[in-house]
């Protein structure tokens, strides 16, 4: 049989500390108490309570501000925040945007299919993607802002989808995937969108994608799970198609995640 390793002081500190930002015990900015505080309630010495903010520092549960003024600042996990480790070993293993891309095309239609298979979709799902879909009506002659509202398109169906386990993980390849497809559409000028109808963000590619979600929205708000599943599969083979052209074989660059806004809710 296996034998169980007996937890050190800090990982117990650490275990604690970590369910009560876990469990909701304590919030997104919260301020953990002082080390000699943590040093009275858990009854360690110091340096046990120390190697236990470190633990949480590396896990992203806190940052550790140093000084007069420093403390330990409470950080919820994210499917944002996940999305940087889940690139990381990603990137070791040499994946490649292509093989990224794939499981999102699996992936992707499955929220899809939960959305319209939620019975509350008329008040939580159908509303928030017409709203983004009005946005990228608004911004359908700027090049340079449709884009981003495309892509919001895609985060908030995964959103809703009502599966938590989905929700994390199709989130975090969303966020990886955003990261290499800003690269896509800043690498052209508008001029070269405007004049090269095969770029992705051409105004007839454009007109393709608005059209797209549009129907895909009637699908999701008319619970047709079938059909919501074909109209997802076929847009994100279409999109894909483009933004890959050129870079399929690019393997995944955590890097670029710093160029796109983790914070939540963004």
């Amino acid at each position: 049989m296996r034998q169980l390793r007996q937890p050190r002081l800090a990982e117990i500190v650490a275990a604690k500390l970590r369910d009560d930002i876990l469990t909701g015990k304590l919030k997104e900015g919260d301020s953990l108490p002082r080390q000699d505080q943590l040093f009275t309630e858990f009854r360690v010495s110091l340096p046990a309570v120390r190697e236990a903010m470190r633990i949480l520092e590396t896990e992203g549960l806190i940052s550790v501000r140093r000084g007069n003024v420093g403390g330990a600042v409470v950080h919820l996990p994210t499917p944002e925040r996940i999305a940087r480790t889940i690139s990381m070993v990603l990137q070791t293993r040499d994946t490649t945007m292509g093989d990224v891309s794939g499981a999102l095309l699996t992936l992707e239609p499955a929220c899809a299919a939960l959305c319209a298979a939620r019975p509350d979709r008329a008040d939580t799902v159908v509303p928030a993607l017409r709203s983004v879909v009005a946005e990228q009506e608004e911004t359908f002659d700027d090049p340079e802002q449709f884009p981003t509202h495309a892509r919001t398109f895609h985060e908030t169906l995964v959103e809703h989808c009502g599966n938590e386990t989905m929700i994390v993980i199709v989130g975090s390849l969303e966020t990886i995937w955003t990261a290499h497809e800003s690269t896509v559409w800043s690498s052209a000028s508008v001029t070269d969108v405007e004049s090269d109808q095969s770029s992705p963000m051409a105004r007839k590619s454009r007109r393709a994608a608005l059209r797209d979600h549009e129907k895909l929205v009637e699908a999701i708000a008319a619970g047709d799970e079938k059909r919501t599943v074909s109209l997802a599969s076929a847009h994100l083979a279409a999109t894909r198609k483009s933004s890959l052209e050129s870079a399929k074989q690019d393997t995944v660059n955590t890097n670029l995640l710093d160029n796109i806004d983790l914070s939540p809710g963004r």
